[in-house]
C-alpha cells in the first residue's frame, strides 16, 4: 500500500524576500556555479558607488551587514543545511573586510578578490574550526577571518613595497 506525505511532511518553511535577499548575497547565492566568487564578485560593485570606500562609509556597512547576515544565515541553514552555497552575505562581509584601509585601484582590488577567494577555500586555521560548525555566526566568521587574513597580506605587501 502506498504512503502519501502528510502535510507536515512536504511543507518547507518559507523564507521571506528580504531574509533570501540578503543571506544569498543580493541573489547571487542561486548562481548555477560558484556562488562564492560570484558573491565576491558583487561586493566589489559596491565599490562604484560614490565613497562607499570611504572610512566612514565601509566599516559600518561591514559591521551592520555582518550582524545582519549572522542572523539571516541561521535562518536559511535550517533550510538549506549547514553552510549552504546559496549563502553568499558571508562572502560580501569577507570582500568587503578585505578592503578596509586599503587604497582601492584596479590592482589592489584584483589582488585582494585573488587572495580573498584563495582563502575563503582553504580556510587557514580558524577559519576551519568555524566552518565545520552549524549556525549562522560559524558561516560569517570564516570568512571574517579570511577577510582579515586578506587585508592583513595586503598590508605587509603594501610596507614592504611589494605593489
Amino acid at each position: 500500500m502506498e504512503q502519501t506525505p502528510n502535510k507536515l511532511q512536504t511543507e518547507q518553511p518559507k523564507l521571506d524576500f528580504i531574509t533570501r535577499f540578503i543571506g544569498s548575497g543580493f541573489f547571487t547565492g542561486y548562481a548555477p556555479v560558484a556562488s562564492g566568487t560570484v558573491g565576491s564578485a558583487i561586493a566589489l560593485a559596491f565599490f562604484f558607488i560614490p565613497n562607499f570606500s570611504s572610512l566612514y562609509s565601509i566599516i559600518p556597512a561591514t559591521i551592520i551587514l555582518f550582524v545582519i547576515g549572522g542572523f539571516v544565515a541561521e535562518k536559511m541553514e535550517k533550510i538549506y543545511g549547514q553552510d549552504p552555497s546559496v549563502v553568499t552575505v558571508d562572502e560580501i562581509v569577507g570582500m568587503w573586510l578585505s578592503l578596509w584601509f586599503i587604497q582601492i585601484t584596479i590592482l589592489n582590488v584584483v589582488l585582494a578578490f585573488i587572495i580573498f577567494r584563495i582563502l575563503d577555500i582553504l580556510k587557514p586555521y580558524p577559519a576551519g574550526e568555524f566552518d565545520k560548525r552549524s549556525g549562522g555566526w560559524n558561516i560569517m566568521l570564516d570568512d571574517v577571518i579570511a577577510g582579515l587574513y586578506t587585508n592583513v597580506i595586503l598590508q605587509v605587501a603594501f610596507r614592504i613595497t611589494l605593489f
